[in-house]
């Protein structure tokens, strides 16, 4: 049985998760608290961190590698075009997500106000958290400007760069930082990506202490 050591809410685990869903290729999840590492998950990956999947012999780490190293193993559907130009877009735009995004917004609010507490680390900055709250904003703002010109982020094709985008945002719907009401053609996008069979094992994920808020699950929302 392939494995996937994983936290529920990182947004590098569920963007993996999308990809193995979207390839059909059966995972078994085992949460890893990765701020406690041992020595076998150590031998795993020495970096220490999740995601990591094992499959067959071989054992994977960093999300943007193991996603790509999928989508040549496995081409249908493919999520990173063949095109030089659309490739780079799609590889640009998930670099965007889980670099700047990440550190602007997802570390300052998520990380702030559930993996703190989770790894014991104290309460929540509220000015990382304000800081967060901010610029999320920006970011809400760009994906609307690229969407009033595309019909998916990277292009007219759904691609790794929307899965990369939507890991992120739903970690933050979690936990109620996400303004849908902001720009009706983002909340449409994701309506989308939400519907699909390969999200619904995310919008079962339950975090101790966390409750999700209603709307979460809910395809309408």
């Amino acid at each position: 049985m392939n494995r996937l050591y994983h936290v529920p809410l990182s947004p590098f685990c569920r963007k993996v998760r999308l990809t193995l869903a979207e390839k059909r290729i059966e995972v078994e999840l085992v949460e890893e608290r990765y701020w406690e590492p041992t020595p076998d998950f150590l031998r795993r990956n020495p970096a220490g961190k999740v995601p990591v999947l094992r499959m067959e012999n071989r054992t994977l780490s960093e999300s943007q590698a193991i996603c790509e190293y999928l989508d040549e193993l496995i081409p249908s559907p493919q999520l990173i075009p063949r095109d030089i130009e659309a490739r780079y877009e799609v590889r640009r735009l998930c670099a965007w997500f889980d670099d700047k995004f990440h550190n602007e917004v997802t570390s300052k609010l998520l990380y702030e106000r559930v993996n703190k507490k989770i790894s014991g680390q104290g309460y929540p900055d509220s000015k990382n958290v304000k800081s967060g709250a901010s610029r999320i904003k920006y970011h809400l703002d760009y994906m609307a400007w690229l969407l009033d010109q595309r019909r998916w982020l990277a292009g007219n094709d759904m691609t790794l760069a929307d899965f990369t985008a939507a890991a992120h945002l739903s970690s933050l719907d979690y936990i109620s930082d996400v303004d849908w009401n902001r720009h009706a053609v983002l909340k449409d996008w994701y309506a989308k990506i939400k519907s699909r069979p390969s999200f619904r094992p995310l919008l079962a994920d339950q975090v101790p202490g966390f409750p999700p808020p209603r709307h979460y699950a809910d395809l309408d929302f």
